[in-house]
């Protein structure tokens, strides 16, 4: 006599299975492919592999097994797209200098019952603009701001975008509409911005110049709590994937990184201060959460009178004792780079146990304990610009071209598969010189918030030139004593999802040129 597995057990049992594993099960019986169609079982490998599977808009009508296996086939096309299986499309002339963009659309985002990709871009020319990449034209355009925009995050689940200008105005804009969903002037300049999508809705976070972090609603930017965590700038807000943490830090050398209890900013206790840990690592440049593992994050940090490199990695636990929450961070690695090793100035991280960062012209995949994995030697000069997701990366150099390559399934070897390589970027483009930008290094100059406000204000004034943000000129490096600007030529960079990939070119002394990549459907 057969015997039946109940459906509760079974559940249990299939919640640990991958997904191909789980198809298989589902081709045993009837019992087993019922159970298989759970739709929780689907909604959990989906949150699993993509974090913005938390909000419920992004599937459309679709089931979460239907998006899941949707995504992994839009993502396979991808991993083996040659240059020839792309759309190119260009838009040049009068665009002005383009600084930080990202992705409006989300998943299922279709027009005319195609599917397709719409980016926002800011412009040197005080412009927030958005561009069908299929068909390589600008759809929307918002009104000349006053003053320069320097951040830019966006919502595609609620085809929102968020800007911060020069002088701290925070704008919402649905890009339709001529004007501003909600306008906020900061008392300070803001230095990041992030996005947090919760279940009790989404939520802005703002960090500015005196170290306050402001948390907004969304769309109406009415406050909600305001902390100050440090003395100098916030030059880093990151909300992990679970929306649990939020990482703050500033790049100052007297700084250490704080993590925050989202919880407890998003719904304040009057008279307390939010839970919140400080990480005994200073110096921090760059920090990145893990897809799959959601309360670790790595930092990479300088130190010393050489600057050597360090990544160090943590997990974070909230434990509960009696009536009272703690935060507890555990050192699970950490490592320096080899003296020799030109310092990295962007990087990414895998299933939380692996970290990538350029150093220039390869790519280089280490295990957060520090042992080389993989190096990639794709490009013939210095990489300029490094992009990462939980799915994709995209490198771009000096040499004009780009380089896709995709994270493998669950951290399985290879762990990182090289795919795709766009050269000559752009119809009869020169080739452009390239280079990274020095600023100035904050251990030997510091300057009172007055003077460094007069100073920038100036300098984007006379070049035109974004300030703050990841892909302008501040970037820090290792110098010796005195800081640099190096005007004249400036980065290109790149951001890629399942069906598209797009470039900034920027030539010197012009406009920068807007390249489309798109998959043929």
């Amino acid at each position: 006599m057969e015997f039946q597995v109940p459906d509760v057990p079974l559940l249990k049992i299939f919640s640990f299975l991958d997904a191909f594993s789980l198809l298989q099960a589902s081709q045993v019986n009837r019992c087993w492919n019922r159970v298989a169609e759970n739709d929780h079982l689907w909604r959990n490998l989906c949150l699993k592999k993509w974090s913005f599977c938390n909000f419920s808009q992004c599937l459309g009508s679709l089931t979460w097994k239907q998006f899941f296996l949707k995504q992994r086939k839009q993502e396979y096309r991808m991993a083996l797209a040659k240059p020839e299986d792309f759309t190119f499309r260009e838009a040049s002339g009068n665009l002005g200098i383009l600084g930080p963009m990202a992705y409006l659309s989300g998943n299922d985002h279709t027009v005319g019952g195609q599917e397709k990709s719409v980016i926002c871009t800011v412009s040197s020319k005080h412009v927030l603009c958005t561009w069908d990449v299929q068909e390589g034209t600008m759809i929307w355009s918002s009104p000349v701001q006053q003053s320069s925009i320097m951040h830019l995050a966006t919502l595609p689940q609620m085809h929102l975008a968020f800007t911060v200008d020069l002088e701290g105005t925070v704008k919402v804009w649905n890009c339709q509409d001529e004007d501003a969903l909600a306008t906020l002037a900061m008392p300070r300049v803001c230095f990041s911005l992030e996005i947090c999508l919760t279940n009790d809705g989404p939520f802005l976070m703002v960090g500015n110049s005196e170290g306050d972090i402001y948390t907004l609603t969304v769309p109406e930017l009415r406050g909600v709590s305001k902390v100050n965590a440090f003395k100098y700038s916030v030059d880093l807000l990151h909300c992990s994937p679970d929306r649990k943490w939020i990482f703050a830090s500033g790049t100052h050398q007297n700084i250490l990184p704080m993590v925050f209890l989202t919880e407890c900013l998003l719904k304040p206790s009057e008279g307390n201060s939010p839970l919140c840990l400080s990480i005994p690592f200073s110096s921090c440049c760059r920090a990145c959460w893990a897809p799959r593992k959601t309360s670790r994050v790595t930092v990479m940090y300088r130190r010393g009178s050489f600057k050597k490199t360090g990544f160090t990695t943590f997990d974070l636990m909230a434990k509960r004792t009696g009536g009272r929450t703690d935060i507890q961070a555990h050192q699970v690695a950490t490592f320096l780079l080899p003296v020799h090793m030109e310092s990295p100035i962007w990087m990414g991280v895998g299933d939380g146990n692996m970290i990538v960062f350029e150093s220039g012209p390869y790519l280089f995949l280490f295990t957060i304990s520090g042992h080389l994995l993989q190096r990639f030697e794709d490009h013939q000069r210095t990489i300029s610009n490094l992009w990462v997701d939980s799915v994709h990366i995209l490198t771009t150099s000096m040499d004009d071209s780009l380089h896709l390559y995709m994270w493998e399934d669950e951290g399985r070897y290879p762990y990182l598969k090289s795919c795709c390589h766009l050269e000559h970027i752009g119809s009869d483009l020169a080739p452009s010189c390239f280079q990274k930008f020095d600023v100035f290094d904050v251990d030997f100059f510091e300057f009172n918030l007055l003077g460094f406000d007069q100073l920038f204000h100036s300098f984007a004034k006379n070049t035109h030139i974004f300030v703050g943000v990841k892909f302008s000129i501040i970037n820090y490096v290792p110098l010796s004593t005195d800081f640099v600007f190096s005007v004249g030529s400036y980065v290109s960079k790149a951001i890629c999802d399942n069906m598209s990939i797009v470039c900034v070119v920027s030539r010197i002394r012009e406009s920068s040129i807007l390249v489309m990549y798109s998959l043929h459907m």
